[in-house]
């Protein structure tokens, strides 16, 4: 008996323990949560990040700002207040990432490069197709908003 207890306990512990999916999102799972970042009339879904920092950034949004350009690959600017970080060297900088640099220092990343800074994720753009051309070369005005 002790033992059947003891299997239904680690069972049911077991069901409780979260499960991260690679691959298309099914019926009844969990789905990333998101937001939306508008450029110029031009809307990009935002897939953010299953972390504490994503969570704060939604805290604050709606948020309209100026993102200025930066070394020809992304744009930044500083947030209204700052945010619990947890960097880390990503290597890759992918087209797309929304990242955090420092505890209060948003940057969305154009193009794909390597990196050897520390950044908290916070999300990523879903579909970069137009991005680049949509940022141009100087400063910008970006809304990001809840769906």
């Amino acid at each position: 008996m002790k033992r059947a207890l003891l299997l239904l306990v680690l069972l049911s512990t077991y069901s409780l323990m979260p499960v991260k999916a690679s691959g298309p999102v099914r019926a009844g799972e969990l789905r990333p949560m998101k937001i939306i970042m508008t450029i110029n009339h031009q809307s990009y879904e935002i897939a953010l990040a299953d972390n504490a920092t994503a969570k704060a950034f939604v805290q604050q949004l709606p948020l309209t700002m100026t993102m200025e350009e930066l070394n020809g690959n992304e744009k930044f600017a500083d947030l209204p207040a700052a945010l619990n970080s947890d960097p880390h060297k990503p290597g890759t900088i992918q087209q797309g990432d929304v990242m955090l640099y420092g505890n209060k220092t948003l940057v969305l990343f154009y193009e794909t490069f390597q990196s050897s800074y520390s950044y908290t994720p916070i999300g990523k753009v879903l579909s970069t197709d137009s991005l680049k051309k949509r940022v141009g070369e100087g400063g910008i005005d970006v809304r990001f908003s809840r769906p």
